[in-house]
Protein backbone atom coordinates (compact mmCIF):
# COMPACT_ATOMS: atom_id res chain seq x y z
CA UNK A 1 0.00 0.00 0.00
CA UNK A 2 1.33 3.41 -0.97
CA UNK A 3 1.46 6.26 1.51
CA UNK A 4 0.39 9.80 0.61
CA UNK A 5 4.01 10.90 0.41
CA UNK A 6 4.85 8.03 -1.96
CA UNK A 7 1.85 8.82 -4.17
CA UNK A 8 2.91 12.48 -4.42
CA UNK A 9 6.42 11.37 -5.36
CA UNK A 10 5.10 8.98 -8.04
CA UNK A 11 2.72 11.63 -9.45
CA UNK A 12 5.70 13.96 -9.84
CA UNK A 13 7.70 11.19 -11.54
CA UNK A 14 4.80 10.39 -13.90
CA UNK A 15 4.16 14.00 -14.88
CA UNK A 16 6.47 13.93 -17.90
CA UNK A 17 5.41 10.46 -19.08
CA UNK A 18 3.12 9.90 -22.06
CA UNK A 19 0.37 7.27 -21.95
CA UNK A 20 1.60 4.02 -23.51
CA UNK A 21 -1.75 2.16 -23.43
CA UNK A 22 -5.25 3.19 -24.45
CA UNK A 23 -8.51 1.66 -23.26
CA UNK A 24 -11.20 2.05 -25.89
CA UNK A 25 -14.56 0.62 -26.84
CA UNK A 26 -13.51 -2.97 -26.09
CA UNK A 27 -12.71 -2.13 -22.46
CA UNK A 28 -10.18 -4.06 -20.42
CA UNK A 29 -9.34 -7.62 -21.45
CA UNK A 30 -6.89 -10.27 -20.30
CA UNK A 31 -4.43 -9.59 -23.11
CA UNK A 32 -4.28 -5.90 -22.20
CA UNK A 33 -3.68 -6.60 -18.50
CA UNK A 34 -0.87 -9.03 -19.42
CA UNK A 35 0.80 -6.40 -21.61
CA UNK A 36 0.41 -3.75 -18.90
CA UNK A 37 1.91 -6.12 -16.35
CA UNK A 38 4.94 -6.69 -18.62
CA UNK A 39 5.31 -2.93 -19.20
CA UNK A 40 5.19 -2.32 -15.44
CA UNK A 41 7.92 -4.92 -14.90
CA UNK A 42 10.10 -3.01 -17.37
CA UNK A 43 9.20 0.57 -16.38
CA UNK A 44 7.57 0.39 -12.91
CA UNK A 45 5.44 3.50 -13.59
CA UNK A 46 3.09 3.97 -16.56
CA UNK A 47 0.17 6.06 -17.72
CA UNK A 48 -2.93 4.57 -19.36
CA UNK A 49 -5.34 6.73 -21.35
CA UNK A 50 -9.10 6.04 -21.32
CA UNK A 51 -10.61 7.03 -24.66
CA UNK A 52 -13.93 8.85 -25.07
CA UNK A 53 -15.58 5.80 -26.69
CA UNK A 54 -14.88 3.57 -23.67
CA UNK A 55 -18.20 2.32 -22.33
CA UNK A 56 -17.02 1.76 -18.76
CA UNK A 57 -16.36 4.45 -16.15
CA UNK A 58 -12.68 5.37 -15.83
CA UNK A 59 -12.61 4.44 -12.13
CA UNK A 60 -13.94 0.96 -12.91
CA UNK A 61 -11.33 0.64 -15.68
CA UNK A 62 -8.64 1.61 -13.14
CA UNK A 63 -9.85 -1.04 -10.66
CA UNK A 64 -9.83 -3.72 -13.38
CA UNK A 65 -6.29 -2.79 -14.44
CA UNK A 66 -5.06 -2.82 -10.83
CA UNK A 67 -6.53 -6.30 -10.24
CA UNK A 68 -5.43 -7.73 -13.58
CA UNK A 69 -1.87 -6.39 -13.51
CA UNK A 70 -1.49 -6.71 -9.70
CA UNK A 71 -0.37 -3.08 -9.64
CA UNK A 72 -1.07 -0.15 -7.36
CA UNK A 73 -3.18 2.82 -8.36
CA UNK A 74 -1.36 6.12 -7.99
CA UNK A 75 -3.98 8.45 -9.45
CA UNK A 76 -6.93 8.80 -11.80
CA UNK A 77 -6.90 12.30 -13.26
CA UNK A 78 -9.15 13.21 -16.15
CA UNK A 79 -9.04 10.27 -18.54
CA UNK A 80 -5.55 9.23 -17.46
CA UNK A 81 -4.70 6.43 -15.02
CA UNK A 82 -1.28 6.22 -13.37
CA UNK A 83 -0.17 2.75 -12.26
CA UNK A 84 2.87 1.63 -10.25
CA UNK A 85 4.32 -1.80 -9.61
CA UNK A 86 7.77 -2.41 -8.17
CA UNK A 87 9.90 -4.41 -10.58
CA UNK A 88 11.42 -7.66 -9.36
CA UNK A 89 14.60 -7.43 -11.44
CA UNK A 90 14.84 -3.88 -12.77
CA UNK A 91 14.25 -1.55 -9.80
CA UNK A 92 14.58 2.05 -10.99
CA UNK A 93 12.34 4.05 -8.67
CA UNK A 94 13.26 4.36 -5.00
CA UNK A 95 10.20 5.38 -2.99
CA UNK A 96 10.49 7.74 -0.01
CA UNK A 97 9.65 6.21 3.37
Amino acid sequence: MLTGKQKRFLRAEAHHLDPIFQVGKGGVNENMTNQISEALEARELIKVSVLQNCEEDRKIVAEELVKGAKAQLVQVIGNTIILYKQSRENKQIILPR
